[in-house]
């Protein structure tokens, strides 16, 4: 029976007689999985039985996330990591090896633009970034040693949209893999696989989890490119917990409903924000005016509640604005329920794949409040700043 996605996160991989009837998965807090008998760890040895041994390899409470994970981001496995960067990282490396050469679209994340540009360096792998929203500057780019291709798309802080079919067909036909960052739209509006994208990576930790209380990445992929992937994770030991399993299987339980309302009051506060006479530029893909908001649509059935926008001032207005604000907290994440707010300014510092980002911008994360609420919060601050 093919069912629609709301219904497949609430049901999808669910087993409640395996569990004794629990509707609710028990967290299985174990570190180790015994064996009934000699005869047993002979059979699972010889690869002849699958079966739980270590947490580290595998866990009925984790397998269950990375199932469903699987299924939203429409790939084959899936693998949960104890951080958005694990994921990342744990990724490319199994991906790459020394002497090979990435390419990386421009305005990524700054841990990822800092491993992918610096880390690898190390093991003599070597790195190129491009704007991307032409995509001829990502084939112009490749080298006889080019094996990977990793994008965001929204990226971070501009949030500029990247042709995803275009770019997998490039690599397709370069024998390139990609990875793509997925956190801001989430498999709920967008799934890149369906675009030819190889790996799909989030940090779980923002609207998958949803409520600021959790620490956790995936990766979904096909089953020949998951093994790789798990291979790093066994060595370099970047599980997730159980416990946080759980929590971003709690959260995923209200995943429909919370993009729902983050996309709604979004759009109202980039509609305010983009006719306010003191924001030079809103940067948010939702609005119909933006410049990208065609390719948007056409790759994504929605929009999350993160954005970004300038403000028609100096140091002292910036700073006014952000202090004056109720309703939005300062701090570096998003993606929980509530509202956020960070300067730009302190986001890509020395960096050298060409992003400039004005001293005036502002990135926001739209939480569930009301919306009504928000834009008074964010018209008093602006008539404070600037009085």
């Amino acid at each position: 029976m093919h069912r629609k996605i709301r219904t497949n996160i609430e049901h999808y991989g669910e087993d409640y007689q395996r569990f004794l009837g629990a509707i609710a998965p028990p967290i299985f807090e174990a570190s180790n999985f015994a064996f009934s008998s000699y005869e047993e760890v002979e059979e699972y040895q010889k690869g002849e039985m699958d079966k739980f041994v270590y947490t580290r390899g595998g866990n009925p409470t984790i397998n269950l996330l990375e199932e469903k994970i699987a299924m939203l981001e429409k790939g084959e496995a899936g693998k949960a990591f104890s951080s958005g960067m694990g994921a990342i990282s744990s990724s490319i490396l199994s991906l790459v090896k020394s002497g090979d050469h990435i390419i990386c679209l421009r305005g990524v994340y700054g841990p990822t633009y800092d491993f992918i540009y610096n880390y690898l360096k190390r093991f003599n792998i070597s790195s190129t970034f491009v704007d991307g929203r032409n995509v001829e500057d990502i084939r112009s780019a490749i080298q006889s040693n080019t094996k990977l291709i990793y994008l965001e798309s929204p990226n971070s802080f501009l949030f500029e949209v990247f042709d995803l079919k275009a770019i997998a067909k490039i690599a397709r036909e370069n024998n390139i893999y990609t990875i793509i960052d997925n956190t801001w739209a989430t498999p709920y509006f967008q799934n890149p696989i369906e675009f030819g994208i190889d790996i799909v990576v989030h940090s779980a930790s923002k609207y998958l989890g949803g409520h600021s209380d959790v620490v956790a990445g995936v990766a979904v992929t096909s089953r020949e490119l998951i093994k790789g992937i798990n291979k790093n994770i066994h060595l370099l030991g970047g599980v997730i917990g159980p416990f946080e399993a759980w929590l971003i299987l709690r959260g995923l339980r209200s995943l429909p409903a919370r993009m729902e309302l983050h996309q709604s009051n979004a759009i109202k506060v980039a509609e305010f924000l983009n006719k306010h006479p003191r924001v030079i530029k809103v940067n948010y893909p939702g609005l119909e005016t933006n410049p990208y908001y065609q390719l948007a649509v056409s790759q994504m059935r929605g929009f999350s509640g993160l954005m970004s926008f300038e403000i028609d001032g100096g140091e002292k207005e910036l700073r006014r604005f952000i202090n004056s604000l109720k309703l939005f907290t300062i701090a570096v994440s998003w993606g929980g329920y509530e509202s956020l707010v960070f300067p730009g300014k302190y986001a890509f510092k020395d960096r050298a794949d060409g992003v400039s980002l004005s001293s005036q911008l502002i990135r926001i994360s739209v939480g569930l409040e009301d919306a009504d609420d928000l834009i008074a919060d964010l018209d008093n601050a602006l008539k404070i700043a600037f009085n």
